[in-house]
Order: structure tokens, then sequence, then C-alpha cells
């Protein structure tokens, strides 16, 4: 992958942007770490105008993958957000869901969590740590044209992530841009397979010879 992969232009501790090359062209991916709930608001609209402001700076026609802790319940409502949500979302949507949700119907992306139909226990990924209950904070977010690559989003609660949040993965057809490196010229080789027939070998002793007398 070192060959298809270019270092984001842009970033901040919340915020960090990496670019693949691909045969269908640029995916951008931008890993999110959002304010929580209980942060000021100060911070939320700074968090969300650098992310609005990112995305924007992305040419629509380019794949764009947003990834990361959310801290945002956007729910199950597909009926009041067909284009964000698919009809597997969880739970209820929160402050900071609206939030995330005004953000994905502005540039018509699309939560991919909500879009595959998975056991329980496969769309949530963080339990907080005194109602015990579980809650589905980290997304996989792309363009609502491209959700046709998408094959599969779902947690992994058995992978050791050293972190009280579980992994959250999504299986896209992404085709990397093929490398093409030159080959090494060699040197040309002497076709010397003529020399065991008797006559033309006695004879390109003779020629040799005229040559270098």
């Amino acid at each position: 992958l070192l060959g298809m992969v270019e270092p984001g232009q842009q970033g901040t501790e919340r915020l960090l942007s990496l670019q693949l090359h691909t045969s269908t062209g640029p995916v951008n991916l931008i890993s999110v770490y959002a304010p929580t709930l209980g942060a000021n608001r100060d911070t939320k609209d700074e968090f969300y105008d650098q992310l609005d402001m990112i995305i924007r700076s992305i040419p629509k026609e380019e794949h764009l993958i947003l990834l990361g802790d959310f801290n945002a319940r956007v729910g199950a409502d597909h009926d009041f957000w067909p284009t964000c949500l698919g009809k597997f979302g969880v739970g209820e949507m929160n402050e900071n869901g609206q939030r995330l949700l005004e953000l994905c119907s502005y540039h018509d992306l699309s939560i991919t969590n909500s879009f595959f139909q998975t056991k329980p226990q496969h769309k949530v990924s963080w339990r907080h740590p005194r109602s015990m209950h579980w809650h589905q904070l980290d997304l996989i977010i792309i363009r609502r044209a491209a959700l046709k690559c998408v094959l599969l989003t779902r947690t992994f609660h058995s992978a050791d992530c050293d972190s009280d949040h579980s992994l959250v993965c999504s299986k896209m057809r992404l085709q990397p841009k093929k490398i093409h490196r030159s080959r090494p010229e060699g040197k040309p080789r002497i076709d010397v397979s003529k020399t065991t027939h008797p006559d033309k070998a006695e004879k390109f002793t003779h020629e040799l010879s005229e040559v270098l007398n």
C-alpha cells in the first residue's frame, strides 16, 4: 500500500486525512474524533466547521470516507433521514447525532453502519460505564453515490484494540492503482545455436579470421 498512500495536507487534533490512489480515482480517508455530548457548544461548532471545510475541499467526483469515534447517536429514523440512514439503524438520536445527520444530509453522505442487517451486537461499539447500555458511536460514512462499493460494515468485539471501544470495519470494493515499474535493460544475448552446424561454424571462423587479419 505504500506506493498508493499520500498524507493529507490538512489536519487537527481531532481530524486527520489520508489519500489512497486507486484505479477508479483518489480515495480520501478522514479520521474523526468528535467532541463528546457534554462538550461545550463552541467546541462542537469549531469541530463541525472544520469537518465541513475539509469535506468541501475534496472534489465531489473523488471517493470520501469518514471514519472514527463521532460520539454521536444517530438513531434509526430512516423515514426522516432516508439518504443518510439505512433501514437497520439502532437506538435514539441525540443532539450530537442531529448535528452529524444534518452535515451528512447537506453533503449527501450515508452512514454505512445502518445499511446492513447484522446481529444487534454487531451494530454497537461502546458500552456506557454506568448504565452498561451499548451504543453505536463509531461510524463509517461515505458519499451516498458510492454505497454500492460497500459490502459490509459491522463491529468486531473480539479484536484487541487497547480501547473501551470495539473495532468497526467496513468491507469495500476498491481497486488499487497498478504501479508500472520499468524493467532494467539487460545485456544483449548472442545467438550461438548456429555454431553447432559444422559448415556454418567453419564459415564463421573463416570470415572472422579475415576481419581480424
